[in-house]
């Protein structure tokens, strides 16, 4: 799709789009256009399928011709992405098939662009692999968590995988973190209700709440360390900063944590030269067409911090 179309487009619906709505479809094929534009040319009658008019809720179906009429579009380019961020990128994918991409996020990368943001792994990645027909995030990690992030290639895959995501039901997930503090106990469930946009001193916090949403994590310790932790956590539902906040409110919080986190142990880690935050989305398993199981190691600064505060009497 030319980024400035001055003559009608006929597009043929694949399989990456069938069952797509009609709206949705234009609003990805025209970025840029204000929403507004593309709902009144779908009103209008300039927006065809088959020939024929279409409500914007329409469900596509494979093979379906599509016209689109001439539009200017305005969205401004995305700045060019250093070389750099695309090789580190590319380096980082775990695997890759028909029907999904997994990375190894890097820490400090955001998913998208937005906020003063101007790139983020979506955009990077549609800049590494112009030639795919689709390439859209099946969920999100925060920006300061690393580790396994799953993109679907084509439509059907997407749409199963937000169900997998939404139920948390046949989906096996595990993070990897350190925590602030020796852990206490053993393996612990948490399931504290978690009530999002509570707004305290001016920020948006996620906070445990009895008129929250359920949510519920099993923390288990794998190496004590000097005053901290190394844990594994299984999610059996999707909120979010849900490990952050259970963690928090367990009296252990992520390292490195700057909304939820220990202010004085984070800056002992500063103080290191450990600056970012422990939380690694470290395996996923689940199945589309086949089985998955995807593990994304940890990093070398990782193994680094563990180290140290193995050996550090000083934190």
């Amino acid at each position: 799709m030319s980024k400035n179309q001055q003559q009608v487009q006929f597009v043929e619906i694949t399989a990456s789009h069938a069952g797509q709505r009609l709206d949705n479809f234009l609003l990805n094929q025209l970025k840029g256009v204000p929403k507004s534009h593309i709902y009144r040319i779908m009103r209008s009658g300039q927006v065809r399928v088959n020939k024929g008019r279409k409500k914007p809720g329409y469900r596509l179906v494979e093979a379906d011709q599509v016209r689109i009429p001439p539009i200017r579009l305005t969205e401004k380019k995305i700045s060019d992405i250093p070389d750099h961020f695309l090789n580190k990128l590319d380096q980082s994918i775990l695997f890759e098939d028909a029907h999904i991409l997994v990375l190894n996020k890097p820490a400090g990368l955001a998913v998208h662009a937005g906020s003063g943001i101007p790139y983020g792994v979506i955009e990077i990645l549609r800049q590494l692999r112009p030639e795919a027909d689709m390439l859209e995030l099946v969920h999100r990690l925060d920006r300061d968590t690393s580790g396994c992030l799953v993109i679907a290639r084509n439509r059907p895959a997407l749409m199963k995988l937000h169900e997998l995501f939404r139920s948390s039901e046949g989906l096996n997930k595990h993070y990897r973190a350190i925590v602030s503090g020796r852990w206490q106990g053993g393996e612990k469930l948490v399931t504290a209700p978690l009530l999002k946009n509570t707004l305290k001193g001016g920020e948006r916090m996620v906070i445990v709440n009895d008129d929250g949403k359920e949510a519920s994590s099993l923390f288990t310790p794998i190496d004590y360390l000097d005053q901290a932790t190394l844990m594994d956590i299984k999610l059996f539902t999707g909120r979010t900063h849900q490990i952050r906040v259970h963690a928090a409110h367990s009296g252990f919080p992520v390292a490195g944590d700057q909304k939820y986190g220990d202010t004085e142990f984070n800056l002992q880690l500063k103080q290191l030269g450990f600056k970012r935050m422990y939380l690694h989305a470290y395996s996923l398993e689940f199945s589309l067409e086949q089985h998955y199981k995807i593990t994304a190691p940890l990093d070398e600064e990782w193994q680094q911090l563990i180290q140290s505060l193995s050996h550090n009497s000083a934190i």
